[in-house]
C-alpha cells in the first residue's frame, strides 16, 4: 500500500528555514495580474516597494511552497506525482504578513482520508518567526488510485450558494504567459509551461496554476469587497473544481455577509465553468 495512513499521520513533522523579501513579494504580486494600470495608485500597493502591503495568499508561495513538497515525501507516503491534483487550499492568518521576514516552516500530515477511489492527503504547514505564529496552510492533495483502505471519509467541506444574486460580479482576465511568470515564484511543474507535457497530462496546453486562481480571487476580493486592506483577510479556504486556461477569463460572484465573503469561480469563455468552488474569505 503506497500511503500507510496511520504511519504518515504519525511521522515528526519536519521544519525549515525560509525567507523572504520585497522582491519576492512583487514578483508573485505580478504573477497574480496586479500592476494593472500600472499608476492606478490601488495597484502600486501590490508593486512598489515603498508602498507595498503582502497579499495573505503569498503564505502558499514563501520559500517557495516547501511544506507541501516536504509532506509529499513524509514517512507512509510514496505515491505518483502524475496521479496527485490539488483539491483545496485553506490559510489561516494570525497577524499580518510581511514584507520581508524569516520564518521557520513546519510541515506534517495532518489527516489522510479514504475516498473510495482515492485518498485525500492533509498537509499542514505552519510558520512562525521570532515573534510567533505567522500563518497556517492547509493543502488538500487528492491522490487517485489510492482510496479503499477502510479509512474515514473525513468532513464535507460543501458551502450553500446563497439563495440571491451576488452583491458583486467582477472579471479578472488572465494573461497569456500569466503561468511563465507565476511559475517564477516556485512552482515548476511543466504542465504549466511545456506544451508536450500537458499533452501527456491530458491538455491540448499548459494550465493555470490552481493557486494562481486561488490568488487572483482573493485580490479581487479584497480590492474590491474590503477596501483594500490586505490586513482585514482573517482565513481563505477554497476547492478547486476545473482549470482555468491562460487567455481566459475568471468570473468572480462575491456575496457578502456578516465577517465574511462567499465566492464562486467560473471561467467565462468556456460557458462558466466552474474553477473555484466552496469558497469563503473571513475578515475582519
Amino acid at each position: 500500500m503506497p500511503i500507510d495512513a496511520a504511519k504518515a499521520v504519525a511521522a515528526e513533522p519536519r521544519s525549515t528555514e525560509i525567507a523572504w523579501d520585497h522582491k519576492d513579494v512583487q514578483l508573485y504580486h505580478l504573477g497574480l495580474g496586479a500592476g494593472v494600470p500600472a499608476t492606478d495608485p490601488n495597484e502600486l500597493r501590490y508593486t512598489l516597494e515603498s508602498r507595498l502591503h503582502v497579499l495573505p495568499s503569498f503564505a502558499t508561495v514563501a520559500g517557495a511552497g516547501m511544506g507541501v513538497v516536504g509532506g509529499l515525501s513524509a514517512p507512509g507516503i510514496d505515491v505518483d506525482l502524475a496521479a496527485v491534483l490539488h483539491g483545496g487550499q485553506s490559510i489561516t492568518l494570525h497577524r499580518p504578513l510581511p514584507v520581508s521576514g524569516r520564518a521557520t516552516s513546519t510541515s506534517k500530515v495532518a489527516a489522510v482520508y479514504d475516498k473510495g477511489k482515492a485518498a485525500i492527503l492533509v498537509l499542514r504547514t505552519e510558520a512562525a518567526d521570532a515573534d510567533g505564529p505567522l500563518w497556517t496552510s492547509d493543502a488538500q492533495i487528492f491522490v487517485r488510485g489510492e482510496g479503499g483502505f477502510g479509512g474515514d471519509r473525513g468532513p464535507s467541506a460543501r458551502v450553500e450558494q446563497p439563495d440571491r444574486a451576488p452583491d458583486r460580479v467582477v472579471e479578472r482576465p488572465v494573461r497569456e504567459e500569466q503561468a511563465l511568470l507565476y511559475r517564477l515564484s516556485g512552482d515548476w511543474n511543466p504542465l504549466h509551461a511545456d506544451p508536450d507535457f500537458a499533452k501527456l497530462a491530458g491538455f491540448d496546453r499548459p494550465i493555470l496554476h490552481g493557486l494562481c486562481t486561488y490568488g487572483m480571487t482573493l485580490k479581487a476580493v479584497v480590492d474590491t469587497a474590503l477596501d483594500g486592506d490586505v490586513t482585514r483577510v482573517l482565513s481563505y479556504a477554497t476547492r478547486f473544481t476545473g482549470v482555468v486556461f491562460p487567455g481566459e477569463t475568471l468570473r468572480i460572484r462575491m456575496w457578502s455577509g456578516p465577517g465574511r465573503v462567499q465566492v464562486t469561480v467560473t471561467a467565462v469563455e468556456r460557458d462558466d465553468a466552474p474553477v473555484l468552488a466552496d469558497t469563503i474569505v473571513e475578515h475582519n
